[in-house]
């Protein structure tokens, strides 16, 4: 279907993925005028979900699943939305994707295909089918997690990223005691530094957390079947009734083997390689959010896994199908709960950046970040009011000294 002269749909619109990305994508594509089928497939037989809130409250059992839109928004919005439905092929040259659902696989033609179909949870070697062993990247994982909770006493954490901080902060607020266990230094020290990793640190050594950092897992150890504990690269070893795996994503992409589909480079992040609008080097193909590894301005890869990035790219690419003008991404933004504060992270700051920690109480605090003296990010916990005034400064080149009264 063309609304117009530079509209690059193409009726039938397939989306495969029904998670943040396709479902705001759909929506986008409908708010744009599009009126034309819009097919939205989906693995899980839930309708569409809010992952953030499946290591936060439903874990902790303050909710069952946070659903993106009531069942009523896709039939008014005249979306068919199918559910349990997996794709496990592409077949550009045709047009059509191979969909399974219920051990049947039918054929699928698309005018234009949109990949979005998120991450799949990394696991520890050799720990699956061991029970007492969690990942949570579904609400199922996140409903089983909590049920064996419920009667645990002792947790191990392995990954200090910011679902590893989450959950733990999750189960200790459910009386747990837990060992958070992190290579790196400190907490999101890969991500944010090792000064913003002090910070994180502070917040679980005070609320109790058994934090042992600098120091991998060897080996998970099961008795009876079952996870007892994990061996540590010291030698050490820490009991648990329960273990949580926080290490990470990968984009689940092998249905796409054999399409032609190129690929992003590890290196880059890996991901389904795409310009700076979503558009893949295949015609009427377009990717985004978690799976998906855009070009930004200076042309380079990258695949960033933010709530905030996914809703851009599909306001991105709705716009771009629709021929309207395409948004500017607003600021990158990041948020995370942990013992009663939010945690929360604007603009692009870098590990290596200087940091100016500019406010600290002693349990909140707030930092700037610069680079080559100009501001590229803010981070803070429990200064939401402050955190959020500075955004006005990441919208142009700011000068680091003009907030630092240099």
């Amino acid at each position: 279907m063309r609304l117009g002269c530079d509209v690059v749909v193409e009726a039938p619109v397939v989306v495969v993925g029904a998670g943040l990305g396709g479902v705001r994508l759909a929506e986008n594509l409908r708010n744009g005028g599009y009126d034309g089928p819009i097919t939205l497939l989906g693995a899980e037989q839930h309708p569409p979900y809010d992952r953030p809130p499946l290591s936060k409250t439903v874990l902790t059992g303050d909710d069952e699943r946070v659903d993106l839109k009531p069942a009523e928004f896709f039939r008014d919005s005249d979306i068919d939305l199918r559910t349990g439905t997996r794709v496990v092929a592409v077949d550009p040259s045709s047009h059509t994707v191979s969909v399974e659902c219920d051990g049947t696989v039918e054929p699928l033609p698309y005018g234009t295909l949109v990949l979005a179909t998120g991450l799949a949870a990394r696991r520890f070697p050799g720990s699956e089918g061991v029970a007492g062993v969690h990942v949570i990247r579904t609400v199922e994982d996140a409903l089983a997690l909590r049920a064996e909770a419920t009667s645990a006493s002792r947790a191990v954490v392995i990954g200090a990223g910011f679902i590893g901080c989450e959950v733990t902060a999750s189960l200790h607020s459910m009386d747990i005691s837990v060992t958070l266990v992190e290579p790196t230094p400190a907490p999101l020290s890969g991500p944010l530094g090792p000064r913003i990793g002090e910070m994180v640190t502070r917040l679980h050594v005070e609320a109790g957390v058994d934090l042992r950092v600098g120091v991998g897992v060897d080996e998970i150890v099961t008795e009876d079947g079952r996870a007892a504990g994990v061996v540590l690269s010291d030698g050490s070893r820490v009991d648990a009734d329960l273990i949580v795996v926080g290490i990470g994503g990968y984009p689940e992409l092998e249905y796409l083997e054999g399409s032609g589909i190129e690929l992003a480079d590890r290196a880059a992040g890996g991901g389904v390689a795409c310009d700076g609008v979503g558009r893949t080097g295949v015609a009427d193909v377009y990717a985004l959010g978690d799976c998906a590894n855009w070009h930004d301005v200076d042309g380079h890869g990258h695949r960033v896994e933010h709530w905030t990035h996914t809703v851009d790219q599909a306001a991105m690419v709705a716009a771009h199908l629709l021929g309207h003008a395409i948004p500017h991404q607003t600021v990158p933004y990041f948020w995370s709960d942990q013992y009663g504060l939010k945690f929360q992270m604007l603009g692009t700051p870098r590990p290596d950046d200087e940091v100016h920690l500019v406010d600290d109480d002693g349990r909140k605090f707030l930092a700037y970040y610069s680079r080559e003296g100009l501001l590229t990010g803010v981070v803070g916990a429990g200064r939401v009011g402050k955190l959020m005034k500075a955004r006005q400064f990441l919208l142009t080149p700011t000068p680091i000294s003009t907030l630092l009264g240099g």
